[in-house]
């Protein structure tokens, strides 16, 4: 948001674009921690919000959107500010997508309904070299690599070498990775998910479940649906709900932290101290 208001201050609109993946849906606004308008500051802010919980948002229709919206405010003469932690989602925006041919139902049946591991055990004799790659407990990603062998014939990693849309080679981009010291991060996650608390997110959770959902859409495996729910149906008590939610949600913040300090480019520049200098890191952006 600094950012944002000072481009705003030097006569240039700002417009945040979210690229977290619990932040688009619609449902989420307590337990994704959306920005309040009182947040916002005037400032536009697109890509929260805007997905209806039933739909699944996968990166390919992040990225679509996402290319769409900085077309739009590029064409206004304005700034995107990418913000979010879902490295998948700036991933394929950046890299561009494998152009995957639809899944044939049947094989993704089959391979849906494989214990994780039997499905891994398939994977190894089916695409070796991404089962090697891959844990034996990551249902999703064995699953997705599975199917794809087995619904077209051809490795991941061979689409994956095609990858076609992405905007990392013709847009500029001005990239921090903002690495604080993990003491104080893990310490935020505690806090943030007592404030959700006192802030309604277990009416909101009790909302999300009236709908009665598909328990497989990403909604409902977000930080802290699982957690609530299980307090909700009576299985946990309110402590063991905030204890849990707390913890899934420094676990998540722990995988963020190694996956954009290892997997962005080394140009990108990380930040890794609370006590880093702001008007001399925007002066750097704002210089262009």
């Amino acid at each position: 948001m600094r950012l944002a208001l000072a481009l705003k201050a030097r006569g240039r609109e700002a417009v945040v674009i979210n690229a977290d993946s619990a932040q688009v849906y619609a449902d989420l606004a307590v337990l994704s921690a959306r920005p309040s308008p009182e947040d916002m500051q005037g400032i536009r802010h697109r890509l929260f919000g805007e997905w209806d919980g039933a739909e699944s948002c996968s990166a390919a229709d992040w990225a679509a959107r996402a290319r769409d919206v900085i077309a739009e405010v590029h064409a206004s003469g304005g700034v995107p500010v990418l913000v979010g932690g879902t490295g998948l989602y700036l991933r394929t925006l950046l890299d561009g997508i494998a152009p995957v041919p639809p899944i044939d139902p049947a094989v993704r049946e089959a391979v849906r309904a494989m214990p994780v591991a039997q499905a891994y055990a398939a994977l190894q004799a089916e695409d070796p070299a991404k089962a090697a790659a891959l844990s034996a407990a990551d249902t999703t990603r064995v699953a997705r690599a599975l199917e794809v062998v087995r619904s077209t014939g051809r490795p991941l990693a061979d689409w994956q070498a095609d990858r076609a849309g992405g905007i990392g080679d013709s847009a500029k981009l001005h990239a921090r990775v903002l690495l604080p010291p993990r003491e104080w991060l893990y310490e935020r996650c505690d806090r943030r998910f007592a404030l959700m608390l006192e802030q309604g997110a277990i009416a909101e959770v009790e909302r999300l479940l009236a709908r009665h959902l598909d328990p497989a859409l990403p909604v409902m495996r977000a930080i802290g649906v699982p957690e609530l729910a299980a307090l909700l149906a009576g299985e946990i008590t309110a402590a063991e709900a905030e204890t849990r939610g707390a913890q899934a949600t420094r676990n998540y913040a722990k995988r963020q932290y190694t996956w954009f300090r290892n997997q962005p480019p080394p140009e990108w520049q990380r930040i890794e101290s609370l006590d880093y200098d702001t008007e001399a890191l925007f002066a750097s952006l704002l210089r262009d």
